[in-house]
C-alpha cells in the first residue's frame, strides 16, 4: 500500500477519485485545490485509488472527505487512509477527530465504528438529497514523547 501526502497539484486526481466514489455531491478539482491551499488541510492519496482530506485546527481534526474507487472497496484502502490520517492528525496535536456521514451509508458507518468513532450528534436534512448526517467523534491517542 502506498499512501502519500499530496498538495494542490493533485487536485484533479483527488477530484477524479471523488467522482468515481460518490454519485452525488461530487467535489471538482477547484474545490480540492481550494481546500488543499488552506492552512491545516492535509490530502492523502493511496495509489490504488483512494483519497482522504482532513483539516487539523488546534487539538481537533475533521475528516472532510474520504473515498475509494468502486473496484477497490472492501480491500482495506479506506481503512488504511483513515488510520494514516488519524495518526498524522495526532502527530500534529489533534486529540479528537470529527466527521459527518450520511445515516444510510452502512459501509462507512462500519468503517468509522471500527476506527473508534461514536455518534455525538445529528444534522437533519444535511445532504442535498434530504438525508440526515450523523456527527461522529473519536479520541486520538497522544503521540509518544519524543
Amino acid at each position: 500500500m502506498t499512501i502519500n501526502r499530496v498538495g494542490p497539484a493533485y487536485a484533479p486526481v483527488l477530484a477524479a477519485i471523488h467522482a468515481l466514489a460518490f454519485t452525488r455531491e461530487r467535489w471538482d478539482a477547484a474545490t480540492f485545490q481550494q481546500q488543499l491551499e488552506m492552512h491545516g488541510v492535509l490530502g492523502l492519496l493511496d495509489s490504488r485509488g483512494g483519497m482522504i482530506l482532513l483539516r487539523v485546527a488546534a487539538d481537533e481534526a475533521e475528516i472532510l472527505t474520504l473515498g475509494t474507487v468502486p473496484a477497490m472497496r472492501r480491500r482495506g484502502v479506506a481503512a488504511g487512509l483513515l488510520a494514516d490520517a488519524l495518526h498524522r492528525a495526532a502527530a500534529l496535536g489533534a486529540r479528537s477527530a470529527f466527521l459527518e456521514v450520511e445515516t444510510g451509508n452502512t459501509p462507512a458507518l462500519r468503517l468509522y465504528a471500527g476506527a473508534g468513532f461514536t455518534e455525538v450528534g445529528r444534522r437533519r436534512a444535511y445532504y442535498a438529497n434530504g438525508a440526515d448526517a450523523l456527527v461522529l467523534r473519536a479520541e486520538l491517542p497522544a503521540p509518544p514523547p519524543g
